[in-house]
């Protein structure tokens, strides 16, 4: 009996899990009945709601903060279940569409744990990942075209490399991007010190624009995500500076009225602390 204990065990938990996520499907199809917010909501409405849920998902995955990450996928799971519901309502699809088209779509994509072929890397998978996805009815028919528009540029301009990348469209060897950061940073000096009436503010972006591109490039080579580290040092700059702040206000002082020097004091103070 014993060794069958975490089979037991495993099926008791799918019960528990598959019981929970009924309860939430009951408590949906109440809302949208009982409720004249969620009666009201379309998907359209729910869209910036959602958009809001999944970065607040995110600050809770930086934080770390596990507890808060369960929280935040509930909430975005309840958007996933509310657009099915709005779906079903329509009888265009439903919640059980929604989880078989995903589940089909996993196993078509893993062909290396469903099917025969065999894989050497992550990278393999990634790019297999890519060339069946152009297969597909409903796939991508051009390489980029999966990226979404609407991403904020940063994380796009990664997705569009990692993309280029799998058809092999990538540095032979990561270390030669650095000659390309020098190029693209020389190219925004020289835009920049041009003669003011040779000054353009579209050159000068679409310069700046390139070194950010090749910034991102060298990040994905060297498997850093630049928006992660971007928003770890965003947050850092913030409390630093709240710190400062807060520190002036103590002293009696306005910032707008301290030197740059007692600025600087009060941050490496914070710098020290490792605020």
């Amino acid at each position: 009996m014993r060794r069958y204990e975490p089979f037991i065990t495993k099926m008791n938990n799918r019960k528990e899990q598959l019981k929970a996520f009924e309860r939430l499907l009951d408590v949906m199809d109440a809302l949208r009945v009982g409720c004249p917010w969620d009666r009201k909501q379309t998907m359209e409405s729910l869209r910036p709601n959602t958009i809001e849920e999944v970065y607040e998902l995110s600050d809770a995955v930086l934080a770390g903060d596990l507890h808060n990450v369960s929280k935040e996928l509930g909430d975005v799971l309840l958007h996933i279940v509310f657009y099915s519901k709005i779906g079903s309502e329509k009888e265009v699809f439903d919640i059980a569409d929604v989880c078989n088209l995903l589940c089909e779509k996993l196993i078509y994509r893993h062909p290396h744990v469903f099917g025969s072929v065999e894989v050497e890397s992550a990278g393999d998978v990634v790019k297999n990942w890519e060339q069946l996805k152009r297969t597909e009815k409903d796939g991508n028919k051009t390489v980029l075209s999966g990226v979404p528009s609407s991403l904020p540029p940063l994380i796009k301009a990664y997705r569009m490399q990692e993309k280029a990348r799998a058809v092999g469209f990538d540095w032979e060897k990561r270390e030669d991007v650095w000659d390309k950061v020098s190029e693209e940073i020389g190219e925004f000096r020289a835009e920049l010190e041009k003669d003011s009436e040779e000054k353009s503010p579209e050159k000068m972006e679409g310069e700046l624009g390139d070194l950010l591109f090749s910034i991102v490039n060298a990040a994905r080579l060297y498997d850093l995500n630049p928006d992660t580290g971007l928003e770890r040092t965003c947050r850092k700059f913030k409390n630093r500076f709240t710190y400062v702040e807060l520190k002036a206000k103590e002293l009696g002082r306005d910032l707008r009225n301290m030197t740059l020097a007692e600025m600087d004091a009060l941050w490496n103070e914070a710098k020290s602390a490792e605020i």
